[in-house]
């Protein structure tokens, strides 16, 4: 009897496993490529889940970044839109103050709107960003380090 439970299993597993090779498959769990250091300070990792083409008009992108990383400030010619799936970072649009997002936090930046986020200083976050794909981000002004270190000291306390 065991053995026919096996079979069947092993039988039912093959069919899935069959039935999905005319898919294409990406997952965002994988931790992706490690990202050239050139609008950032840290180490942070992409994973390019989606990306867009003539039928889809955005990409998903699932991005992790270290304790004690951050991207510059910029914007985008869409909307995006940040889903924070695991850890702690910090959210920032010009002329607003900074703030905290945390794992299950969703923040929508509208078009244009020049912003930077980040982990945390103690912690690493990862998030999903979906942004309109027809053109590449907009990089306006380095975030220092400096300015980085007040922020952390003003959230963290």
């Amino acid at each position: 009897m065991k053995q026919l439970v096996l079979f069947s299993l092993l039988s039912f597993s093959a069919a899935l496993s069959a039935q999905n090779s005319d898919y294409t498959v990406s997952s965002y769990l994988t931790e992706g490529n490690k990202a050239p250091n050139t609008h950032y300070i840290g180490e942070a990792w992409l994973n390019h889940v989606l990306e867009a083409d003539d039928d889809l008009s955005y990409n998903i992108t699932k991005a992790t970044f270290k304790a004690n990383s951050t991207l510059d400030w910029h914007k985008h010619e869409s909307v995006q839109v940040l889903v924070i799936v695991e850890g702690e970072g910090y959210y920032q649009e010009r002329g607003k103050e900074p703030m905290i997002l945390k794992e299950g936090d969703v923040i929508r930046c509208e078009k244009d709107t020049e912003h930077w986020h980040s982990s945390s200083k103690k912690n690493d976050v990862t998030y999903l960003a979906i942004y309109g794909g027809e053109t590449p981000t907009v990089w306006t002004e380095v975030l220092s380090q400096e300015y980085y270190d007040g922020v952390s000291r003003k959230l963290d306390n």
